[in-house]
């Protein structure tokens, strides 16, 4: 049972949070490790970094999304809330990729599996899911994939 890095750090940054008595991160790393321990004990697992990342990057994109419907309905006092929440997230995830690394990765998978038609999508994104958890926004990939396909 042994803890992959991610999660070692996250207890430590828990840890650091709770001496410094700062409240909101606190609340913040302890909803992350509670989202991984859940997935640990529903699946009888032990989550491994690539694992824990896509947990990660999954509660990056909730941020953003309540971030957006919060701004759109004027709430700006939950946005902020949220928004703090997103920079805590994203301090645990790799560094993300630039849009010009994104389209070389793309070009690559697409020259790697020969396609040329929408119908190898997810051919391609088997390829490059692993390559971009937690670095790129993968709904934004899909985008420019399909923009390259069609």
């Amino acid at each position: 049972m042994t803890d992959c890095a991610i999660k070692l750090e996250l207890k430590q940054a828990q840890k650091d949070a709770m001496r410094a008595k700062d409240k909101d991160r606190l609340k913040t790393l302890r909803g992350m490790l509670a989202a991984i321990k859940d997935i640990e004990v529903n699946e009888r697992i032990d989550l491994d970094d690539v694992r824990v990342l896509a947990v990660l990057d999954k509660m990056q994109k909730q941020r953003r999304d309540s971030i957006s419907q919060f701004d759109a309905a004027g709430r700006d006092d939950l946005s902020e809330v949220e928004k703090k929440e997103l920079e805590v997230i994203k301090q645990f995830l790799p560094t993300q990729l630039s849009n010009t690394e994104i389209d070389q990765l793309i070009d690559q998978a697409i020259s790697a599996t020969g396609s040329n038609s929408m119908k190898d999508m997810g051919q391609i994104m088997g390829i490059l899911k692993p390559q971009m958890q937690g670095r790129a926004d993968m709904a934004t990939v899909s985008k420019l994939i399909k923009g390259k396909l069609s």
